[in-house]
């Protein structure tokens, strides 16, 4: 039944299309409180510190390996005034948890130990351009959140282990700034395994030293993609994806189409995998993605935009890689 996949959980990134949102002036006295990464409560995960939505993978045992991930947009809700999200609030913690740290940080905990912080993400309303200029401000406040988050982490948590940063739409583009301010030309390169920074146009040159990666052993650079339906093309293409990096998270290297039998899995609602189930076409900016042959395809049939299933569709890809990657890179390190 359709209800039994994934997409149904985060049907919102479609509708949230529209722009009638109720606003106010952004003002920092009506900011939610700062997350205080010394304590617990302002982690989603930790090592040791696993909620039972994880439930995906139940290997706790500590790597010697960390991954850092930084979730999407999921503060969408129309009828908030609010510029950035409230991270003490269940609702806000259970979406994090139920449907990022689930559906998408999971596909690397097998690789590393699994860091998520909360952060106060800016809402879903700044990237129309109505929102943009007061939106800046609540950018910044969220981008504050991650830097110190992923400051905290190394100065207490990291102690010399390789890291793969992974993130997704929002997150990514927080992400892409960690990566320039603390690892390219910087000597913590020498601990990067991988930047997954997806759901996010990211250019060919959009970093120093940190390089695109087109083999599915490279280690210490980045991949990227944004997914859509094949046949379609967004009406925003060139102001939003033109011109950026499409890794084939199928084949990891510079192959433009796969086969079925190539696709090692998307994850569903009901956390089965599904192998062999989709085909891509690398396209200037976008990879196009055949509908996937799974429960529920009718009802994917009618979506053109799979941006909020980038990670869930090679979820199994994702995994394999995250472990090859750490592996080539343990050889040589």
């Amino acid at each position: 039944m359709i209800k039994k996949t994934l997409f149904l959980t985060i049907i919102f990134l479609v509708l949230a299309c529209k722009t009638s949102y109720k606003t106010a002036d952004f003002t920092k006295k009506n900011l939610p409180s700062a997350p205080d990464f010394s304590s617990n409560k302002s982690w989603a995960v930790l090592p040791g510190y696993y909620p039972e939505s994880l439930n995906i993978s139940k290997d706790t045992i500590l790597k010697k390996a960390d991954v850092f991930y930084i979730y999407p947009t999921l503060f969408t809700d129309r009828r908030s005034m609010d510029w950035n999200a409230d991270i003490w609030s269940e609702d806000v913690r259970n979406e994090v948890l139920q449907i990022a740290v689930k559906y998408q940080a999971s596909a690397w905990s097998k690789a590393a130990n699994l860091y998520v912080p909360y952060y106060r993400q800016a809402h879903y309303r700044i990237f129309f351009e109505r929102f943009k200029d007061q939106g800046i401000e609540a950018w910044n406040i969220a981008f504050k959140d991650v830097k110190n988050a992923f400051q905290y982490y190394l100065e207490n948590f990291n102690k010399g282990k390789p890291i793969i940063i992974a993130s997704h739409s929002q997150g990514s583009m927080h992400a892409k700034e960690l990566v320039k301010i603390f690892f390219d030309d910087k000597p913590l390169k020498n601990q990067l395994v991988a930047a997954y920074l997806i759901g996010a146009r990211i250019l060919p040159n959009e970093f120093k030293t940190i390089q695109l990666m087109t083999k599915p052993d490279e280690y210490g650079g980045f991949v990227s993609w944004n997914s859509f339906k094949m046949g379609k093309i967004p009406k925003n293409y060139v102001e939003w994806y033109a011109g950026g990096v499409t890794t084939n998270p199928i084949n990891w290297d510079n192959s433009k189409n796969s086969l079925k039998r190539e696709h090692k899995g998307l994850l569903s609602k009901d956390l089965s995998i599904y192998p062999e189930s989709l085909t891509v076409k690398v396209k200037d900016g976008l990879l196009l993605t055949s509908i996937p042959d799974i429960p529920g395809k009718l009802f994917l049939s009618f979506i053109k935009n799979y941006h909020f299933a980038d990670i869930n569709l090679f979820w199994k890809d994702i995994q394999l890689n995250a472990i090859q990657r750490l592996e080539a890179w343990n050889k040589m390190n």
